[in-house]
């Protein structure tokens, strides 16, 4: 009885610690608004003389009862399962499950291993075969988006527009089992794992050695003598930086004119998407969010002290989150033209943050965003200006800023060739 209570009154704390923070102030910033903390069990708990004796109020105690169910399924492996339970394994499947409740693709508990690993792979190194996996939850399946250079699986031929099909022996891939997947491809340097790809309905299967993978987010390059291209690969780490690094080359070698490639990026941290914006836009908004009150948040602004640049945006079906973020800032505020295919059509942002005393975290869907004009971007995506899908079969494993052979970057180069004249 006496674990039934402690369990009873740490579970109840930690929900009332979590569903008492009712909003942020800004995504990037990463802070609750911690004005109403009323219903916190240390506001509602009272410990009498006798250290086995805690007393609560009525409305703590109703609010507890919701975990009855759970504190009974925790005393049957307690009583009968065939091994010793991990009470520490239990409660972090019992958090992931209550995420998992809200039925949202982006919303899910990290354990202790996988915060760590989440900033890990943020600071751009770990060891593992060294693809970025795209994955897309209408499909149900997950492609390969790039291959690093100099990695194993590169080395191997895995190639641009691969699906991951199977890692080990019996690990089939789909999106909710990516991350297991990803879990098995990283691991100690030196050591092999096979994965399965599918390339033109053939399966392919690869041994890929484990290795320290450097990612670099950002290449770029000069396409003629007044033309600049900038590739992103993601919104992490210091791409913002990288970015205006890059930037900054590409004007003292003469760029008058930017194309941004944001082909199969997946997006990332939407301040690195301000810090980007922040460059080409003068004082307003990147993007503006609405709660599910109906509330609006404008909490993405940008600066005067834009560069005056004609800009095209490169993007196609795997463009998604912050890349479309920017991409809609830049159309609607600097002029920017945006050429390829639809976007992916991810509207949403989500809250990262540390939870408990473990080491675990958490990401939350906290709000839809619209782009400055007030167009919708989610399950919809963004149109381009100029359309240019692909032929069939060709899954855009071009180099890089290769205008002979990709026709996407080829139209691109031609759209900003005509807005410089």
């Amino acid at each position: 009885m006496k674990k039934k209570l402690l369990l009873a009154f740490c579970l109840g704390l930690a929900a009332c610690l979590l569903c008492g923070c009712v909003s942020m102030h800004s995504f990037h910033t990463l802070l609750w608004d911690s004005a109403d903390v009323s219903g916190s069990a240390a506001a509602d708990a009272s410990f009498a003389g006798d250290a086995d004796t805690v007393t609560i109020s009525r409305e703590a105690y109703e609010r507890y009862r919701q975990f009855d169910e759970l504190l009974e399924l925790m005393d049957a492996a307690d009583a009968y399962y065939y091994k010793e339970p991990d009470h520490q394994k239990m409660l972090q499947g019992a958090s992931a499950g209550l995420l998992n409740g809200l039925e949202d693709y982006y919303t899910f508990y990290y354990t202790p291993e996988a915060w760590e690993q989440m900033w890990e792979d943020d600071e751009g190194e770990y060891a593992g075969v060294g693809i970025l996996i795209s994955s897309n939850y209408t499909t149900g399946i997950c492609t390969i988006s790039r291959v690093f250079k100099g990695s194993p699986a590169e080395a191997a031929g895995v190639r641009r527009g691969d699906i991951l099909y199977k890692v080990g022996e019996d690990l089939y891939v789909v999106p909710e089992t990516l991350q297991d997947a990803v879990d098995i491809m990283r691991g100690t340097p030196g050591t092999s794992v096979d994965v399965t790809f599918l390339r033109n309905g053939e399966e392919i299967v690869f041994t890929l050695e484990r290795a320290i993978i450097n990612v670099n987010q950002i290449e770029s390059t000069m396409l003629s003598d007044k033309v600049g291209l900038i590739a992103m690969y993601e919104f992490s780490g210091k791409c913002d930086e990288e970015f205006e690094a890059a930037l900054n080359d590409l004007t003292a070698q003469g760029a008058q004119g930017l194309i941004i490639d944001l082909r199969d990026n997946p997006g990332g941290w939407v301040d690195a998407a301000q810090n980007i914006g922040d460059l080409f836009l003068d004082a307003g908004d990147l993007c503006y969010l609405v709660y599910r009150d109906g509330s609006e948040d404008h909490c993405y602004p940008t600066r005067d002290g834009k560069l005056d640049m004609p800009l095209v945006l490169l993007v196609n079906e795997n463009s998604a989150s912050a890349s479309e973020i920017l991409t809609g800032a830049l159309r609607d505020r600097a002029g920017a033209t945006v050429v390829g295919v639809n976007t992916y059509g991810k509207g949403i942002v989500q809250v990262v943050m540390p939870v408990g005393d473990e080491g675990a975290g958490f990401q939350m869907t906290i709000a839809e965003y619209y782009t400055p004009s007030g167009n919708t971007v989610h399950k919809v995506g963004l149109a381009p200006d100029v359309e240019i899908p692909l032929e069939e079969g060709d899954n855009g494993g071009y180099d890089f800023a290769d205008t002979e052979h990709d026709p996407q970057l080829k139209k691109a180069l031609e759209t900003l060739m005509e807005k410089m004249r």
